[in-house]
């Protein structure tokens, strides 16, 4: 007789198989009739290739006709669908990317027919605006992988953000204003930590109490001093642009990857350093320890006490950098609230990357392409209100987020407060 137990997992994972390929043939229609009916015979869709400045090697624009590529990708998705219907995979990640996919180009064919869109130029874009959600992310990954849960990223990246700005526009040394800014995003990670470690306070009211702090003291900061002070205390300038050599001439990938400003470079760099350092060192393996057992860390000698202070003020620091990206990095000025929920999107990364540095930074890009595309799209002037198009990245957030609840694994003792 077979277990129970064996039998409901076996119909919920034909359920959810089932569902799946449903969702990937309603997907397949939706690209034919939305897409496919939509789009001109005969018309192709141009994708520059070059970027304007670029030390790149120029290529040819990649010209492709419009309406066969929406239908393959519709026929691609029913495909997957009636396949996942009939046999099923076990590794769902591959249909979600497949729908991913197949979808965005549909979606670019239908609003760039008979026009030019500069991939390689949204590319970038997509990389830059990912930036600061990648480091609100790590932020989060590096406090809760030693179970202290950080929602105050948002504030502490509008705080070091300002810093920034002042501390370079006083100084006229934007090294000094980063570090203004990752001291003050260590500053405040410290305050938290001390609230929720020494006094057990709640980890979500602690965080939510520094978000409402953060963009009130700002905010009175920016309309009380900066607007009236002008070019003495809000004009810091930016970090320039920097051209690795030879990398920089590889057409597509130079412009991307190898033309960015020094926070850039740096968020990638500290992508791998964090991976290395929490899963090939023993730094990482007793942070790894504290967050799914402190209990059993601390009977193996480890200071669960101390583990959780470095973690979240190194945290702290990560978020500050990304509040620099917004002033020092990008703009050279703060505006309020310019971080426009950016931290609450880096921690919705940091769940679908499953608490990874390396996923959590794939994600990121993911939300930064968002971002991206609808600046570009209201260039094209598709015909979809600007209002829907600024909704576009906290749209992907939810159907994220509504996705992979129930499958990504937090630490297990994430949140939880430690009694010695």
């Amino acid at each position: 007789m077979q277990n129970p137990n064996t039998l409901i997992s076996s119909a919920i994972e034909r359920r959810k198989r089932i569902s799946y390929g449903f969702v990937l043939l309603a997907v397949g229609l939706f690209i034919y009739l939305l897409f496919g009916l939509n789009t001109q015979a005969g018309v192709s869709t141009t994708f520059g290739l070059n970027l304007a400045g670029s030390q790149a090697l120029k290529v040819s624009d990649l010209v492709v006709p419009a309406l066969p590529v929406v239908y393959a990708m519709a026929l691609i998705v029913v495909f997957a669908g009636a396949y996942q219907l009939a046999r099923g995979v076990r590794n769902t990640s591959w249909l979600i990317g497949i729908l991913a996919f197949t979808f965005v180009v549909s979606f670019l064919m239908w609003a760039a027919q008979d026009k030019s869109f500069n991939l390689t130029g949204m590319l970038s874009s997509s990389l830059v605006r990912a930036t600061p959600i990648a480091l609100a992310a790590l932020c989060g990954v590096i406090s809760e992988r030693s179970a202290v849960i950080n929602i105050g990223i948002e504030g502490i990246m509008l705080m070091s953000a300002q810093a920034a700005v002042i501390a370079a526009s006083l100084t006229g040394n934007l090294y000094i204003g980063l570090f203004a800014a990752l001291f003050i995003g260590g500053l405040v990670a410290a305050l938290h930590a001390y609230l929720v470690i020494r006094f057990k306070v709640d980890q979500v009211v602690s965080g939510v109490a520094i978000n409402i702090f953060g963009t009130g003291v700002t905010s009175f900061i920016s309309s009380r001093f900066l607007q009236s002070a002008g070019a003495n205390l809000n004009n810091s300038g930016t970090f320039p642009i920097i051209s690795i050599p030879v990398l920089s001439k590889i057409p597509v990938l130079g412009p991307v990857l190898f033309e960015n400003n020094l926070v850039i470079y740096l968020t990638i760099l500290l992508v791998i350093v964090m991976h290395i350092m929490l899963f090939y060192t023993p730094w990482g393996l007793r942070t790894r320890a504290v967050g799914e057992h402190p209990k059993a860390a601390d009977t193996l000698g480890v200071n669960v006490y101390l583990t959780r202070y470095v973690n979240v003020i190194l945290g702290g620091v990560i978020a500050g950098l990304g509040g620099a990206y917004f002033t020092i990095g990008s703009v050279g000025r703060f505006d309020e609230i310019m971080t426009s929920g950016k931290g609450f999107i880096g921690l919705a990364a940091m769940i679908f990357g499953n608490w990874n540095p390396i996923g959590a930074y794939t994600s990121s890009l993911i939300f930064g392409f968002a971002d991206s595309l609808q600046v570009k799209l209201q260039i094209l002037r598709v015909p979809i209100p600007s209002e829907f198009l600024l909704m576009a990245p906290y749209i992907v957030t939810m159907i994220i987020l509504t996705g992979v609840v129930g499958r990504a694994t937090p630490p297990a003792a994430d949140g939880e407060a430690y009694e010695k």
